[in-house]
């Protein structure tokens, strides 16, 4: 079994006068060779956008963009004619296909918004691209899938061989895996703290694991989680 903790205070960071940004992997102005992606997931991103501002016109190709909002509101508006207000309790899937062009922004002018932006590169290219909204699974305290390469899995539909799950726990409850067989897994902390192996987790850690089952996570309060199951 070989795990890598992703620190929260090693990644690497985006300051500009509206946005405050934390890469989990290699972005921007950012480099580092031991984070260039893992599997199919190639970024993750933690931004703060100040009110009234965000990401202008622009474009992607090839990519599979995840955008879950914490707090706030982030607008949507793409070449496609969707426009939408993502709030906490939704996410939403801008495949990328053979081209797109796009803008995120605050849609308040007084709030902050707080968001997580994923990127998993797809297995196939050239598609047309599209877009999904859903609402969060409603936790139980166990994984809820989220998305997933096959169709009808999941509330979306991505275009890699990945299945992302989202649990919300209570402190002390303990938060099992599934079998590594064949595969390889990363965790992205999102909210409280747990333990792992005695190992404490917080807030923008990341931990991946390749080629075995995880142990389990301790939640010390009460938090939140993403599971990245991907293929090897």
């Amino acid at each position: 079994m070989s795990i890598l903790i992703h620190d929260r205070m090693n990644r690497g960071r985006t300051q500009r006068g509206w946005l405050d940004s934390f890469h989990s992997f290699s972005f921007g102005g950012f480099r580092d060779p031991m984070r260039m992606g893992f599997g199919a997931l190639r970024v993750i991103n933690e931004d703060w956008i100040i009110p009234g501002a965000g990401f202008g016109r622009h474009d992607h190709a090839e990519m599979d963009i995840l955008t879950i909002v914490l707090s706030g509101g982030l607008r949507h508006e793409d070449s496609l004619g969707n426009a939408a207000v993502i709030t906490p309790g939704e996410v939403q899937l801008m495949q990328a296909g053979s081209g797109i062009a796009h803008s995120e922004k605050n849609a308040s002018d007084t709030q902050t918004v707080h968001l997580l932006q994923i990127w998993l590169i797809p297995d196939r290219t050239g598609d047309a691209p599209r877009y999904q909204s859903a609402a969060l699974p409603q936790g139980d305290g166990s994984w809820q899938v989220l998305a997933s390469g096959v169709e009808g899995a999941a509330p979306l539909h991505l275009w890699s061989d990945t299945r992302v799950s989202i649990v919300s726990a209570q402190a002390g409850a303990v938060t099992t895996f599934p079998d590594g067989k064949n595969r390889q897994f990363f965790v992205q902390m999102v909210a409280g703290s747990a333990l792992m192996q005695g190992e404490k987790l917080v807030e923008g850690d990341g931990l991946q694991v390749t080629r075995d089952t995880l142990p389990a996570l301790e939640w010390q309060s009460d938090g939140q989680a993403l599971l990245f199951d991907l293929a090897l």
